[in-house]
Order: structure tokens, then C-alpha cells, then sequence
């Protein structure tokens, strides 16, 4: 067990120092106020060091096989740690929690059922932490912000404003709501995309094994007959022999060229421009602005509702929109509403948000509803998402067979055209 150096005060407020073993720091700091010890200063004892540099010696050999494994395991858990932050874990999460608390359960002791009934690991690790950190004295957001990746900015500053208004399970209520609403409409837009992107992996797997199995064979028939070739035919050949020979470097460029978008894509003005790009689609760039807009208006009623001030509101909510292009439309929407403007008239000045959605933000702001109004605005988008995804889903499956089908129809074609014109030659 780790010997750990003390300094601090007792309950008197005389200074005290001393070695006492603990698991970890937190058990020691733990362990010392049982006994009235205010800790100031703690760190490792010199005598463990020593000991544990002799112990580093005397394994160093198996160490180094251990670090073979280490990589895989760190992988391993970050992986899991991600899922254990998933948003519909989370919603549960908060909804229990806001079960127990307007049971009348303390905090403490709300916390101590979550974790013992929390599966994932990951998950109950962090849940663990946050009971000791509020054991401690530590508010309840503040020990949540220690764990940006389960708790968002937005749930830390909601949750902040629950305890100020001493109405925390109320808030969590709205958050749990909040949240899967948005993991519904996360949900919508996945399944949309689902589908052609199992039709293009399986389109283009079929395509590849005829390219690169069926095809070289009908080719070494041509060669052998001498016969000249259409030139689809010639074309086929190509990509079949690039596809055959030159799959490696086919392979690199393709992930040099992902790589490359990726850097571009992480620069400010190459965000920029492939956000506007997005928007600009024909299909796609519509849903994606009417996802944003949903997601804009939604996290703004909530946390107006909540009693967050709506300059920091605007802060937070351009966070969660995903489109740098939307984004700066709401930073500068905050500094034209510091200098007395509105909210409605940089957003309809920007030509990024609908006219519509403008107007019903100004109608609200004049009659004392924006909350509601927001509210109405993020409930018609969610409708006409549905409606689009349905639409785009319809209009996808038969493009998507009607590609697939002309692939192998353009395959089976330039096999077949040299076979009927050797056959009119002979006749």
C-alpha cells in the first residue's frame, strides 16, 4: 500500500505532520478528517519512492512485456468510457437521479444508489468520484466539470443554476427530457443515413470482387483471341487492372486523401468552408440546417427556462449547433444583443436562419414568450425532419439499387459486347 507525507492542521488548529499509508490520496485526505486533520500539504514518502525504484529494477524485464499490452487496454477502455458517456446513458442517468431527489433522498445517499446500481464501469468510476468530491463539499456541478466527457458544458451550467434556484430535481427533469429529445433526433438522422451507407459498402464489395475475380479471366479470353475492344470494354480492363495490381497504392492515396481532408477540415477556414458547402446541398444541406435550427432553438428554450442569462445561453448554444457557419451567425447575434439589438434581427440579417423562424423568435421576444416560442420553433423543425428523412429515405432505396444495378449492368455489358460482335464476325 502507498505511504504518503501529511502536513496540516487538527481540529485546534495546531500544525501536525506525519506518514500514514493509504490507498490513494483522497482515501488518505478521508481517512485524516475522521479524525479532525485538515490536510495542506500531501505527498509520496521518500522510503516508498526508494522502495519502488528497487521494485522498478527487479521487473523491469516483465515491464516491458506488460507495455505490449498496455496500449491495447488503454485503447480498450477509452473505447468503453465512450460508451458509458453515450447520451441516452446519461438521460437515464439524470432522470434517476431526479427520481431519487424529489423522493426526498439526500444528495449523498442518491449518488451511493447510482453507483451501486451503475453496470458500466466506466460510468461507475466517474459517478464514485463526483459522491466523494460532494462528500467533500464540493457543489454537485463543480464535481461534475471534472468529467467534461460525460458532462457537457451545457448540463454542468444547467445543473449550476438548479442548485442557486434550489430546484435541482426540477432542472433534472427538464435536462433528462432535453436530452433524449435530442437523442431522438440524433437517432432520426443516423437511420437516414444507414442505408446507403450499408448499399454503398455492399454495392461497392460486389462491384470489387467482380473487378478483381471475374474479370481478369473474361479479359485473358479477349487478349488470346487478338480482337479489338469497345471502348468500354477498354475502359473496364483499366480499372480492373488498377484494382488488381495497384489496390495498395489505391489504398494509400485514399487514406493520404482522408488524412489531408481531415487537417483541412480541423483548420478554422477549412471548417468554414466545408460548413457552408454542407448547407449549400442539394438534399443534405436542408436537413443539416433544419437539424441545427431544432437543436438552436431547443437548447435555448431549456436553458432560458432554466434561468440562464441569455448572453451566456447564446455562449453555450452555439457550441452544440456542429456548423462553424451557424456558429459565428450566433456569436455575432451576441455581440449585436451586448450592444441593445435583438435576437431576432442579427439571425435574419445573417440570411442563415428561415425568415419564418426569425419572425416567430421576434414575436416571442415582444410578447414576453420566447421560451415558448423557441419551444414551438424546435417542435415544428422536429416534424419537418421526420418528414424529410422519410422523404430522402424513400427517394435513396431506388437510387441506391438504380446504381448498383448500373455498375454490374456496365460490367456485364463490356463482357458481353466483344462475345456479340466476334459472333456477327463469324456469321
Amino acid at each position: 500500500m502507498p505511504v504518503f507525507q501529511y502536513k496540516g492542521f487538527d481540529a485546534r488548529g495546531k500544525p501536525i505532520a506525519g506518514i500514514k499509508d493509504a490507498d490513494n490520496v483522497r482515501a488518505l485526505r478521508q481517512a485524516l478528517k475522521r479524525e479532525g486533520v485538515f490536510l495542506t500539504e500531501v505527498r509520496p514518502s521518500q522510503v516508498a519512492a526508494v522502495e519502488g525504484r528497487v521494485r522498478e529494477g527487479a521487473v523491469e524485464g516483465r515491464l516491458r512485456g506488460a507495455l505490449l499490452l498496455l496500449s491495447p487496454m488503454r485503447i480498450g477502455r477509452w473505447l468503453q468510457e465512450r460508451g458509458d458517456a453515450s447520451i441516452q446513458t446519461i438521460a437515464i442517468l439524470t432522470r434517476q437521479l431526479a427520481t431519487l431527489l424529489r423522493a426526498g433522498v439526500q444528495l449523498s445517499e442518491s449518488l451511493t444508489a447510482l453507483v451501486e446500481q451503475a453496470e458500466r464501469p466506466g460510468l461507475k468510476r466517474v459517478l464514485a468520484d463526483i459522491k466523494t468530491q460532494v462528500n467533500e463539499g464540493l457543489p454537485l456541478s463543480q464535481a461534475m466539470a471534472r468529467h467534461p466527457r460525460f458532462f457537457e458544458e451545457l448540463y454542468v451550467n444547467m445543473v449550476a443554476v438548479g442548485e442557486a434556484a434550489g430546484n435541482l430535481e426540477a432542472l433534472l427533469f427538464r435536462l433528462a427530457d432535453f436530452m433524449e429529445a435530442q437523442n431522438r433526433l440524433r437517432g432520426k438522422v443516423v437511420s437516414a443515413l444507414f442505408y446507403p451507407a450499408i448499399m454503398t459498402v455492399l454495392g461497392g464489395g460486389i462491384v470489387g470482387l467482380l473487378m478483381t475475380t471475374v474479370v481478369p479471366k473474361i479479359t485473358a479470353m479477349y487478349e488470346d483471341a487478338g480482337q479489338s475492344l469497345p471502348l468500354n470494354t477498354q475502359l473496364m480492363i483499366l480499372i480492373s487492372n488498377l484494382l488488381s495490381d495497384f489496390w495498395w497504392l489505391l489504398l494509400a492515396l485514399g487514406a493520404a486523401a482522408v488524412y489531408g481532408f481531415q487537417r483541412w477540415r480541423a483548420t478554422p477556414r477549412g471548417r468554414l468552408l466545408w460548413d457552408r458547402l454542407v448547407l449549400q446541398l442539394p438534399i443534405f444541406g436542408s436537413l443539416a440546417r433544419m437539424v441545427a435550427i431544432s437543436r438552436f432553438a431547443k437548447t435555448l428554450a431549456t436553458m432560458l427556462s432554466s434561468g440562464i442569462q441569455l448572453l451566456r445561453a447564446l455562449e453555450i448554444v452555439k457550441n452544440v449547433l456542429g456548423n462553424a457557419v451557424l456558429m459565428r451567425v450566433v456569436e455575432e447575434a451576441r455581440e449585436s444583443i451586448r450592444e441593445g439589438e435583438s435576437i431576432a434581427q442579427p439571425l435574419k440579417r445573417s440570411g442563415e436562419f428561415p425568415s419564418v423562424v426569425c419572425h416567430m423568435i421576434a414575436v416571442g421576444e415582444r410578447t414576453g414568450q420566447l421560451e415558448a416560442m423557441l419551444e414551438n420553433v424546435a417542435a415544428a423543425y422536429d416534424v419537418e425532419v421526420d418528414m424529410k428523412i422519410a422523404r430522402l429515405t424513400t427517394l435513396l432505396e431506388p437510387l441506391m439499387i438504380l446504381a448498383m444495378g448500373g455498375s454490374v449492368g456496365f460490367i456485364v455489358f463490356s463482357i458481353l459486347m466483344p462475345i456479340l460482335q466476334m459472333n456477327e464476325f463469324v456469321q
